[in-house]
């Protein structure tokens, strides 16, 4: 191990809870800059400046009064796309992707490297992350983690770089555009690859079902304990009350769980893209409905909360998760508790998300809802 598990464990604990308040923090800012502030989404519309800026009851923008400077400030130009990032993504690597740039002038100066250059060299990263993924010492196994999360901050930086030389504000999907099917193929590449490291490495250390108890003959198969920790592993099994492994959990089994994993980061992506597009083209692109009306709806309660939902069950979600997984170590145990789990909150996301859409379409086109 790279440190004592004791240390780790409250380097952890403490990171995690800080993040968390950090994500907590910046959702309800952002909520209240929705509510308070003019959204700049809407003021492209000609001769809709006026209108939007009275619906707002406000007359100065979240420019003017934001200590934080807008080139690094996630809450100033929110999005359809925007609200459903996940927290890492929009809240951590976004800003740092902007700093990154505002320091080296990627967007200005280097337009040799290009953001399609920068896609295929995150999936170069991926690769050698699966092969450390695949190594018995949890120490390089940690590394590799910390290549996967140098990816998705690569991931991020190919869109910003892409926005900036575009002078588009903001997150936004360019759907059917080279650099969306691009960027698309390369996250492809580097979940598979991820995906393919885990299974070898679980194929070599496959986990193992114990028995506890004082007879392993006397005790039914629902009171097997499947672990994957080293440390469980060494336990004394020689005492009357301990665990005694004998089982190794088959292949079958562990191609199984991380294909019903793999499933469900499949169907999130396919189902976040797509309403990514949906409700762009309601609320964002479409100019020919009503603005105040797109202006009310994606400043609904029920809107933000809707997305949110997406915050936790996009793509990105799952990896930031599993990711945390093989870092303590505990990569089977998580792997078995969302591979059903995490399609009762993908169908939950996506059954709110279909009448959430009905109804903003009937009340943009003509304030039905």
């Amino acid at each position: 191990m790279m440190w004592p598990s004791s240390q780790a464990s409250k380097i952890l604990t403490l990171l995690l809870f800080l993040v968390l308040l950090y994500c907590l923090y910046m959702d309800t800012f952002l909520f209240l800059r929705i509510q308070n502030y003019k959204i700049d989404l809407f003021d492209v519309v000609e001769n809709a400046t006026e209108s939007s800026t009275k619906s707002d009851g406000v007359a100065v923008n979240y420019e003017d009064v934001t200590w934080v400077p807008c080139s690094i400030n996630p809450l100033c130009h929110p999005t359809v796309k925007g609200l459903m990032v996940d927290h890492i993504n929009h809240y951590i690597y976004a800003p740092l992707c902007s700093m990154l740039d505002l320091g080296l002038k990627i967007s200005e100066n280097l337009l040799f490297l290009t953001p399609n250059m920068i896609s295929f060299s995150h999936v170069i990263i991926a690769c050698i992350g699966a092969k450390l993924l695949t190594c018995q010492n949890l120490a390089a196994r940690r590394i590799a983690i910390v290549l996967f999360q140098i990816r998705m901050f690569l991931d991020d930086l190919d869109g910003h770089v892409a926005r900036e030389r575009k002078h588009i504000k903001g997150e936004r999907s360019e759907v059917g555009t080279m650099g969306y099917w691009v960027d698309g193929l390369c996250d492809m590449l580097g979940v598979i690859a991820m995906m393919v490291g885990i299974l070898l490495y679980l194929k070599n250390n496959p986990p193992r079902r114990g028995y506890k108890g004082t007879s392993v003959t006397s005790l039914p198969y629902h009171q097997l304990k499947e672990i994957n920790s080293s440390e469980d592993i060494e336990k004394d099994h020689t005492t009357e009350i301990g665990i005694s492994y004998k089982t190794k959990v088959t292949f079958q089994r562990i191609v199984q769980v991380l294909g019903l994993f793999s499933g469900q980061m499949v169907l999130s992506s396919l189902a976040w893209n797509r309403y990514i597009d949906i409700y762009q083209e309601l609320l964002e692109n479409s100019a020919e409905y009503d603005i105040l009306r797109r202006q009310a709806a994606f400043k609904s309660g029920i809107f933000f909360s809707a997305t949110s939902l997406w915050r936790v069950v996009n793509p990105h979600s799952y990896l930031h998760l599993l990711s945390l997984a093989v870092f303590c170590d505990k990569t089977w145990g998580f792997l078995k508790i969302v591979h059903y789990s995490g399609y009762v909150c993908l169908v939950i996301a996506v059954g709110t998300s279909e009448y959430l859409v009905q109804n903003i379409r009937s009340f943009v086109l003509n304030g039905a809802g």
